[in-house]
């Protein structure tokens, strides 16, 4: 048979270069020894969730710790799944936990010299490459329909075969000239077939940057390479790319490995050199006694969205996963708490080989622990972003005086000293934390513990005297100074001395106006709160509070 005519009446493009002009066109890169060269590549199906956070932060940390390049590329082959806006959806969603591109789809960068990032766009190189295997004999046509692929199956399973394309089930493998020039001349439609080399029968073993030395068997399959719309197969289409882009390093999921033996057979018939495979675990959780893969159906928490909804901040939730990726990276921030998780020297070797249990406890503890850390500017900027993206049009407009809002959360956050805030875990606890300083939230149902008359006596005396010009200690002497003239002991120690000769004591006073001014019996400090709300509010509170 002759090959080479075969391939030009099967792919009679006459505009795709040859194997050595892709080579010149996309040449090796310039980089320094041991960098890394990795990529997230999706598809546009408009669904990124914590998986992909997951591998994304692996890949960017693999590249950019040892000088590389982390690049985005888009897996289009299916265009029934495209989603419009998901390739901004993925950029968007990963720019939000600090992750960043080197070069790839929609990513305006100097570096954009290995492209077009879509698939879709580089069909040409494709076609080159199966023309060229068809011309070796090592790709052919195939004109099974659907009902012939169905009853081959059908077969196979009642037969306990292993089902597939392979063997004496290959029916088109062998076709004759005469044979596949008909079914040409009556345009039945066909696709383009790897003719496998593999055996079945025989093992390698493969070594896999995360779980060591592998077996596998051949593949035997004569997979799919270009689709009857002569567009690529995924497998086909992510050996070309991964070899002209330059990957060095491909880190995926687990359950990847099954197509591991098709991969590297495809990387072998291309002459080309495969770049190592890291094959991660799947995230887990706890369900009852018993882990489980996180599921899209069980699981909010799988999707991204859930962790920008709820409020959680985006650092945080990076550094919780630094703590699932490399085992060691909990100990080294305990040493360096200071330090940005960029300093940590990421290795794929550290990675855990069994599933990675995902707690949303631990995640919790991370975020406040983080959230503790913030200076006025960056918690003003996360309790702003939460608010103008999900919070309602009154949690909006707290964030339209900065002054104001500034002023309340160096009181409630602790931003404005050393003592620090610790047991908040999302920006909307911390938003409503805020509420009793804006008066179209403060709608409070007071809870005194003193009868009517005596919170009357407290509020009223306080009033008389109040000045906003009072610093603490002066303030607070006069709460001591009202004590007594109601019943109350103005020294603790007095109180505790002989308990029975009063009513409370002057923290029991403090309380009464606190719950008057707040809405309730526990808040920051209170002088600093009426300092921040102004005397004519505060006054205007004290009045409303009276029974």
């Amino acid at each position: 048979m002759n090959l080479e005519k075969l391939a030009k009446a099967l792919i009679p493009d006459t505009d795709l270069l040859s194997v050595s002009e892709y080579e010149q066109l996309y040449p090796p890169r310039d980089m320094p020894a041991g960098a890394e060269v990795t990529r997230l590549a999706p598809s546009p199906t408009g669904f990124i969730h914590l998986g992909n956070l997951y591998s994304a932060l692996a890949d960017e940390r693999a590249a950019h710790t040892t000088g590389g390049i982390f690049y985005l590329r888009i897996e289009d082959t299916d265009d029934k799944r495209k989603v419009d806006g998901a390739v901004e959806s993925v950029i968007r969603s990963l720019d939000y936990f600090g992750l960043k591109f080197d070069e790839g789809a929609e990513i305006a960068s100097p570096l954009n010299k290995y492209g077009p990032y879509y698939q879709r766009a580089r069909a040409k190189i494709y076609r080159a490459f199966a023309k060229d295997l068809i011309a070796r004999g090592l790709a052919y046509p195939c004109f099974c329909t659907a009902e012939e692929l169905d009853e081959i199956r059908e077969e196979q399973t009642a037969q306990g075969q292993t089902p597939g394309y392979w063997g004496k089930w290959a029916k088109c493998r062998n076709l004759s000239e005469e044979e596949i020039y008909s079914a040409l001349s009556a345009k039945k439609p066909f696709v383009i077939r790897l003719k496998s080399q593999g055996d079945i029968s025989k093992k390698f073993t493969f070594r896999d940057a995360i779980k060591g030395d592998i077996t596998v068997t051949e593949n035997d399959q004569d997979v799919v390479i270009l689709k009857s719309d002569g567009i690529p197969t995924y497998h086909f289409a992510h050996a070309i790319d991964d070899h002209f882009m330059r990957t060095t390093l491909v880190i995926r999921g687990e359950e990847w490995l099954a197509s591991l033996p098709v991969h590297l057979e495809l990387f072998k018939v291309l002459g080309f050199k495969p770049p190592r495979y890291a094959h991660t675990a799947s995230l887990m959780k706890m369900d009852g006694d018993t882990k489980r893969k996180l599921s899209k159906r069980k699981d909010p928490e799988l999707s991204l969205d859930y962790y920008r909804a709820a409020g959680y901040f985006a650092p945080a939730v990076v550094k919780y996963l630094m703590t699932l990726l490399n085992s060691d990276f909990e100990e080294w921030e305990m040493k360096n708490p200071a330090a940005d998780y960029r300093d940590f020297k990421f290795r794929i070797n550290k990675m855990g080989k069994s599933g990675a249990l995902f707690d949303l406890q631990k995640l919790a503890d991370v975020s406040r622990s983080e959230i503790s850390k913030l200076s006025e500017d960056e918690c003003f900027a996360f309790l702003k972003g939460w608010a103008d993206e999900f919070g309602s049009e009154a949690d909006k407009a707290r964030f339209e005086n900065r002054e104001y809002i500034i002023k309340i959360l160096a009181l409630i956050m602790g931003t404005g000293g050393k003592k620090r805030r610790k047991d908040l875990e999302t920006a909307p606890q911390a938003i409503r934390l805020t509420d009793y300083f804006f008066d179209d939230a403060f709608s409070p149902e007071y809870s005194f513990r003193q009868d009517d008359e005596t919170v009357n006596r407290v509020l009223s005396l306080f009033a008389e005297s109040y000045d906003p010009s009072d610093d603490n200690q002066t303030w607070f002497a006069k709460l001591k100074a009202i004590a007594p003239r109601v019943g109350f002991a103005a020294e603790m120690s007095e109180y505790k001395q002989n308990p029975e000769a009063y009513r409370g004591n002057v923290s029991d006073v403090a309380e009464i106006l606190r719950i008057a001014v707040t809405g309730s019996p526990n808040s920051p400090d209170l002088c600093t709160v009426m300092g921040i709300l102004g005397k004519e509010r505060t006054l205007a509170r004290i009045a409303a509070a009276k029974r």
